[in-house]
């Protein structure tokens, strides 16, 4: 009986509705924008006035939408869960990337992120009874042996560079504690509220940030304020929205493996854009990170 209703819930998965994958596929891409546009911006925005200024315009972008549908507020422990998620994912991701990518090109800095899969399945296992997959260790194993090599590709700057891999790696600690948290709040808010929700918590931590901002914004250039915007609105209001609405509608161990993609589409975007090709062993640690995470959410053959 267990087998045959684990095989129905992975069909199920795999057989998502198309809008949830359509959505998983936008947010990755806005995602993988990030962090292109984080190292563009990152030399006239600090990394907790960048933080404040994308959680304030996602807060108000989204919360015109949400006034307009109307809200509903999440009660009892869900509301702890939006604390949770918001302090962690929407505040403290967001400043220890963006310090991360001080130091970092946004190819390494997106590879080092995906360590968050393999947290996500763990945690997802632990507290959302999703189970875990048998190769849930040694995946865990070989990202960790990915994320080694890319901090020994600093060369003479390894000192800088490891600084930079140990904030990216905290930063994909909290990515990973925020998405499971959001998960229960899913089950009776919606995807566009509970991130409205998120935001404005992490936006309303930031608070102390605004004098740095305001004094980074009169300095700014025109181009670092539109991408400034551009954060914002895309891969905050947008992409986050997007994730939620993906993430309400399929497991969270799983639905992480849709992540791959991102330090794919990032590096990309970042040697055509910006000229910045992370060094070989960043690839190859990244290689290793991405099947290590791969791996973990690997099934084995199951007799009918």
């Amino acid at each position: 009986m267990s087998t045959s209703i684990t095989q129905a819930s992975n069909r199920r998965l795999w057989a998502a509705p198309s809008s949830a994958l359509i959505a998983a596929g936008i947010t990755v891409v806005l995602w993988a924008s990030a962090f292109v546009g984080i190292r563009a911006v990152g030399a006239d925005f600090s990394p907790g006035a960048l933080t404040l200024g994308r959680l304030l315009i996602g807060s108000l972008v989204l919360g015109v939408v949400v006034l307009v549908r109307g809200l509903v507020l999440p009660r009892g422990r869900e509301l702890l869960y939006v604390l949770m998620y918001g302090l962690l994912w929407f505040a403290g991701y967001n400043i220890a990337l963006n310090a991360a990518e001080q130091s970092l090109d946004a190819g390494t800095a997106a590879m080092l992120v995906q360590i968050a899969p393999v947290i996500v399945a763990i945690l997802a296992g632990v507290f959302l009874k999703e189970g875990f997959p048998p190769r849930l260790l040694a995946g865990s194993l070989v990202a960790l042996l990915g994320a080694v090599i890319i901090a020994a590709g600093g060369g003479a700057e390894r000192r800088i560079e490891l600084t930079g891999v140990l904030v990216c790696l905290l930063a994909g600690v909290l990515y990973a504690a925020g998405m499971v948290a959001q998960k229960p709040v899913l089950r009776t808010t919606s995807a566009l509220q509970a991130t409205w929700l998120g935001c404005t918590v992490g936006m309303v931590a930031c608070l102390p940030f605004t004098p740095t901002l305001v004094t980074e914004v009169g300095e700014a250039s025109t181009g670092s304020i539109l991408g400034l915007i551009y954060l914002g609105v895309f891969p905050t209001a947008v992409a986050f929205t997007t994730w939620a609405y993906a993430l309400s509608r399929t497991p969270a161990g799983q639905l992480g493996a849709t992540t791959y993609l991102v330090p794919v589409v990032a590096a990309g975007m970042s040697w055509v854009l910006l000229d910045e090709v992370p060094p070989a062993l960043s690839f190859v640690g990244g290689a290793l990170c991405l099947v290590g995470v791969a791996l973990t959410r690997i099934r084995p053959r199951r007799s009918p």
